[in-house]
């Protein structure tokens, strides 16, 4: 029998494209013969997972949840990503990223290259999404990952239907006092999508296209150049308002603000993120 040596698993998952778990069990069925094992891998279908890299993987699930930290609670939400919504609604697909982010949770990760790199079981996650690509015979990827922090964080998880997985998850952090509101505001992320919590928080190079668009569109409608100015800041309020969420009109009552909800009960939204299946960066 042939030493089953690192180098030997990193040869045949390069040719088979097959994840380092199933390579190690086909090298052991074989008993180190690396032409068996890849026959074996191709019995069983493994192979293809490599191949199915090229495809498309723009439906899924969001996995979330919070958990206590060091400066009272944190969020997290893992978007796996799947060809079809079949596959997505599965049990085994949800349970499967209910795992992906349990283990970005232990790994206390901060971004989608931590979570890949994580720890799952004897491999990490990226090497049990490449096995779990052949499993569901599609492929399989994490997606957007978000991370909240604060004294409050408040989660809602929306189903586009009842038999499908979250398909979109706002995440919010608040004061202590801005709880009582944490979760309006939550849904408020959900259906309304703002990009930035204040209008500080706007890029300024963001802030500096919008006034320039504004600008040549005011000119170009024939405004007098003498009121442009005063036409340009009217259609930039009305960009954060859109955009910012404490100046979004709250959807329940649209006399107030998101902001407004927060005075009300003398509270503040520290951060926020919101993530929907199939809105990244694209493959």
């Amino acid at each position: 029998m042939a030493a089953i040596t690192a180098a030997l698993i990193k040869q045949v998952r390069e040719e088979t494209g097959a994840g380092m778990m199933d390579v190690k069990k086909a090298l052991t069925e074989a008993e180190g013969d690396v032409a068996r094992a890849k026959e074996i891998i191709r019995a069983k279908g493994i192979q293809a997972a490599g191949k199915r890299e090229g495809r498309k993987a723009q439906e899924g699930t969001i996995a979330s949840k919070v958990v206590e930290s060091a400066n009272g609670q944190t969020g997290y939400a893992v978007e796996l990503n799947s060809e079809t919504d079949f596959v997505a609604k599965t049990p085994k697909f949800v349970e499967f990223a209910d795992s992906v982010l349990e283990d970005a949770v232990k790994a206390e990760a901060a971004s989608v290259d931590e979570v890949l790199a994580a720890a799952s079981g004897e491999a990490t996650v990226k090497e049990a999404v490449e096995e779990a690509a052949a499993l569901f015979g599609e492929h399989v990827k994490v997606g957007q990952f978000a991370k909240v922090e604060g004294p409050h964080v408040e989660i809602y998880a929306h189903k586009k239907s009842a038999e499908m997985p979250p398909s979109i998850v706002a995440m919010i952090a608040t004061d202590e006092t801005g709880a009582a509101v944490a979760h309006e505001a939550a849904l408020q992320i959900s259906a309304m999508g703002a990009q930035w919590l204040t209008r500080e928080d706007v890029p300024a190079d963001v802030v500096e296209s919008e006034r320039r668009v504004a600008t040549e569109k005011s000119l170009a409608e024939g405004k007098p150049e003498k009121i442009v100015p005063k036409i340009v800041e009217g259609r930039l309020n009305a960009f954060y308002k859109e955009n910012v969420l404490l100046e979004q009109s709250y959807v329940k009552d649209p006399s107030k603000t998101v902001g407004d909800l927060f005075k009300e009960v003398g509270g503040a939204a520290v951060a926020f993120a919101r993530v929907e299946v199939g809105k990244g960066e694209a493959e």
